[in-house]
């Protein structure tokens, strides 16, 4: 087959063993040097990647608040690296792409999650099979692991959103597979995978269509098709690589658990401990760079205390968690942080400036 002959060559590349990302809390990306201030801004996007295989979400970390996190993104950093890929260009002359491997800090990243309140895929994640048939004119064949190279963007895209996908072995009993794959029937599909574990299947099917290329995708956990979508370009790999996508989207809507962060809004929270005037541009220097706050209104103050109405991403929980890594801030004996008030049905807080507040001490 044409198609799968010409990924297959395009496919191989020699990389260096020097480092390799491994797992959700690592990633890679391609930069130009070795210098700081570009590693600097490479540690951000990075950090964006592994927040996306963390939750799943590919839009992680575009939610609310997290782009001052991710401005300040070494501080999640415990290890890095480099490692050189040698390729061979479109010219055929060989290319070489610096590529920058960030192992993150769990325990930090997590907390990170939590206080945000971004849904978590939890681990171990399944390993769905991958059914894969392409034609590129001379009829459908299926991608079968021996020419694992002809679905390598799908297969590196599902990596980058933090799963792995599975071939079949491409027997001759799996190879006529192919005319259910091409009619939809998820059915005959599930039964030819029953070998394999878990029982999910991502069924795609690879042709051509006014000029480039289209992918109908079928997804099914367990016999239940959990999602169907189509996806069009001019570029094969790129179309092919929607399925890992769109897997991925069906997984973490039926399996992502949101932490149990408290209600976005506006809260009463007091803080004591400041001695001087040096000490109230700390204290709000430090709110104002945390990824939870939102907004800070000052209500009253006195010589060593002042009290705010803080509008929270994720409510005092997700305050807490926010504060309790950078011995700044601790809980007060005058008050717990979660004390502070009530909250309504619709997430709110109820008689704001009417309740004792949240407490807390600056160190």
């Amino acid at each position: 087959m044409l198609l799968l002959a010409s990924f297959a060559a395009s496919a191989q590349r020699v990389e260096g063993t020097r480092a390799a990302a491994q797992g959700v809390y690592s990633a890679e990306v391609e930069v130009n040097t070795q210098g700081a201030g570009e590693r600097d801004t490479a540690f951000a996007r990075a950090l964006a990647q592994v927040l996306g295989k963390l939750s799943g979400d590919r839009n992680a970390a575009s939610q609310p608040g997290m782009a001052q996190e991710l401005r300040q993104a070494e501080r999640y950093v415990e290890g890095f690296d480099y490692r050189q890929d040698e390729g061979v260009s479109a010219s055929g002359a060989p290319s070489f792409d610096t590529m920058l491997v960030v192992r993150f800090d769990q325990d930090k990243v997590d907390s990170l999650a939590a206080a945000m309140g971004l849904a978590v895929w939890p681990q171990p994640r399944p390993k769905p099979v991958l059914w894969l048939a392409i034609d590129d004119g001379s009829g459908p064949r299926l991608v079968g692991l021996s020419k694992a190279a002809a679905a390598s963007s799908t297969l590196d895209r599902a990596k980058k959103r933090g799963y792995r996908l599975g071939l079949p072995n491409g027997s001759a009993a799996e190879q006529a597979v192919v005319g259910a794959i091409w009619r939809g029937d998820t059915a005959a599909v599930a039964r030819a995978s029953r070998r394999y574990s878990p029982p999910m299947q991502l069924i795609g099917k690879l042709y051509r269509n006014d000029g480039g290329w289209k992918a109908d995708w079928i997804f099914v956990d367990n016999g239940r098709v959990l999602s169907r979508w189509s996806e069009e370009g001019t570029n094969a790999r790129q179309v092919m690589a929607t399925g890992a996508d769109g897997a991925a989207d069906a997984l973490m809507k039926r399996y992502a658990k949101r932490s149990e962060a408290g209600p976005p809004g506006t809260y009463r929270v007091a803080f004591t401990g400041l001695d001087s005037a040096d000490d109230y541009v700390r204290l709000s220097g430090y709110l104002q760079q945390l990824a939870v706050v939102r907004g800070i209104t000052p209500l009253s103050a006195t010589p060593q205390s002042v009290e705010f109405n803080l509008d929270l991403v994720s409510g005092l929980s997700g305050l807490a968690r926010m504060v309790a890594g950078d011995d700044v801030l601790a809980a007060s004996a005058l008050g717990s942080p979660l004390d502070g008030m009530d909250t309504a049905v619709d997430g709110q807080p109820d008689d704001v400036g009417e309740r004792a507040p949240a407490v807390y001490r600056l160190r």
